[in-house]
């Protein structure tokens, strides 16, 4: 069925803070914009590091429809068990095809129609995976066979290596969105030929810290150069998420716009 839908894309969700403050709004902001779908990255999402399949479950009950993740998803033994046991869960399609999990998932949503999400990762200072272009052609073939609305989690390090993709799949994706640095981007536009782009969403989390780690050990990091414990901050808990609207039947955004609110 012909039609605007709207999706809101929520940025990587940083442990129990991030899951407490997406719990307590994101009802509201599903209501307010007449959300028709909902993407979040939850490769941080137990303790910052990996995902459990319990905390999986509370976001799908939050009425998240998809949960994207990226490397750290790997830090945490279980998160293997997550990725396997539900196709609503991805993993970068780019990573070899010998670990579990998905990489791209097609969600129907009945009568607005099906709508598909590819989950890859960079290799720009990241490690040395599949061409990340290319197996994003090879999802893009499949998905086409059965819709046009295909949106993106680009989960990379380099701002060049993210704006490159955003051109290269220009006119050929909803969105191509960007995660992984967990700082917001202040360049959300649709592309010349219809593709939603921003660099970074943001991250769904504590601001008073190192990209949502505590200060005071990610200093010693640097200082140091050694590794240091991580530990998830905790305050100044911000939910950053990007809103965009699509056009079902051609597959190309309308408009996008960010969605940054302070816990209140």
């Amino acid at each position: 069925m012909a039609g605007k839908l709207n999706i809101l894309f929520i940025g990587d969700i940083i442990g129990a803070p991030g899951l407490e403050l997406t719990t307590a709004i994101l009802k509201g902001v599903l209501e307010k914009h007449h959300v028709d779908f909902c993407i979040a990255n939850g490769e941080n999402l137990t303790d910052g590091k990996g995902i459990s399949e319990e905390d999986a479950k509370k976001l799908f009950d939050l009425g998240i429809h998809v949960i994207t993740t990226g490397n750290h998803v790997w830090d945490r033994w279980d998160s293997r068990k997550v990725l396997g046991g539900n196709r609503n869960i991805l993993r970068p399609i780019n990573y070899p095809r010998d670990n579990g999990g998905n990489g791209f998932v097609i969600y129907d949503l009945g009568e607005k129609g099906k709508i598909g999400v590819i989950n890859a990762q960079g290799r720009t200072y990241m490690q040395p995976l599949d061409d990340p272009f290319r197996t994003i052609d090879w999802a893009l073939s499949k998905i086409n066979e059965q819709t046009k609305l295909v949106l993106i989690d680009f989960h990379a390090e380099a701002t060049a290596e993210k704006a490159a993709m955003g051109w290269y799949l220009d006119g050929r994706a909803t969105a191509l969105i960007g995660t992984h640095t967990h700082i917001p981007t202040a360049d959300a536009r649709v592309l010349s030929r219809g593709t939603a782009y921003i660099t970074d969403t943001g991250m769904t989390g504590p601001y008073d810290s190192v990209i949502g780690m505590k200060k005071d050990q990610a200093l010693q990091r640097f200082l140091k150069q050694t590794p240091f414990k991580y530990e998830t901050a905790s305050n100044d808990v911000h939910f950053s998420a990007i809103l965009i609207s699509a056009d079902s039947e051609t597959g190309l955004a309308a408009s996008i716009e960010q969605l940054i609110f302070p816990k209140f």
